[in-house]
């Protein structure tokens, strides 16, 4: 028997029954593949206009510096952001640094909070969910896709910028402000380990987001009240009365990253910043999957 005509009976062999009402073949697995998600939300407009944004934001920073001279220390004290012109590697960073406490909360709370809302606020959630599309695959579907898109954005930001301070300023070491410098080879590794930590970081910020597009059927409402509560965090951090409670605010330790633009990285502060964004991101998505799963989906 040739292979062809192997292949043709398994082909048409039966596989294991469906499950009463549903239709032949149907499996749930194969529902909303997730490159089928993927391109969905790579075509959408606003995915472009915030990757256009962070695309830009290196050459308006160079621009800037090219206007207004380069940075100087104030009262002898130099810091991260009077380095930016020393090389490429240094601009990256400093292109992350002006960044991390509010633009790169945008995208994650973007991609995060506008994509289950938005099918419920275009009448389309419940066609997915007749299709039918199991709701707890429709979720992780979306949240991976959300995440992808995040760290996609995150990583965008310093590729770009690396590349233009490479164009402007040279290729070079990583200029520490305290005195010394990293060589091209460690500083790249040490910039990884940045986006790699932001991400972590941020990942309240996606949960807190995601959880509230399942709450809601208005996408700006999500993104807005993540955006809104992250704002509110970074405010409480700011109030020093707190005193320790602040520890419990991802907030607080946003710029922990900073430990490891170091000859030597102090990682402490970074793993109790990750041990605190994962801790509420975990609550959050586990809220998210349980409320939708009871929810009543009418739009």
């Amino acid at each position: 028997m040739s292979a062809l005509t192997e292949r043709a009976e398994e082909s048409t062999a039966p596989g294991p029954p469906a499950p009463a009402g549903t239709a032949a073949g149907y499996r749930a697995g194969r529902t909303l593949p997730l490159r089928v998600e993927l391109v969905r939300q790579l075509k959408r407009r606003r995915t472009l206009v915030m990757g256009a944004v962070l695309a830009v934001l290196p050459f308006v920073l160079v621009t800037a510096f090219a206007i207004g001279g380069e940075p100087e220390g104030r009262n002898t004290r130099i810091n991260l952001m009077d380095t930016a012109t020393a090389s490429g590697a240094n601009f990256a960073a400093v292109s992350l640094f002006v960044s991390a406490g509010f633009l790169l909360v945008i995208p994650v709370a973007l991609f995060c909070g506008d994509t289950v809302a938005s099918e419920a606020g275009w009448s389309s959630l419940r066609y997915l969910l007749a299709a039918p599309v199991p709701r707890m695959r429709l979720l992780w579907s979306k949240l991976i896709v959300g995440l992808g898109l995040s760290l996609a954005a995150m990583v965008l930001l310093p590729v770009v910028a690396l590349a233009v301070g490479t164009f402007a300023y040279g290729w070079g070491p990583l200029h520490i402000p305290t005195g010394g410098t990293l060589d091209p080879g460690t500083a790249a590794g040490r910039l990884v380990v940045i986006v790699a930590y932001l991400f972590v970081s941020q990942l309240v910020t996606a949960g807190l987001a995601f959880w509230l597009s399942t709450r809601t059927d208005a996408p700006l409402g999500a993104v807005g009240g993540a955006v809104g509560l992250t704002i509110v965090g970074n405010v409480l951090d700011a109030v020093t009365a707190l005193g320790d409670w602040r520890h419990f605010l991802p907030a607080h330790w946003q710029f922990a990253w900073a430990d490891a633009v170091q000859p030597t990285p102090e990682w402490s502060g970074m793993v109790q910043g990750a041990s605190v964004s994962v801790t509420y991101a975990l609550v959050l998505f586990a809220l998210a999957f349980r409320g939708f799963a009871r929810k009543d989906v009418v739009s």
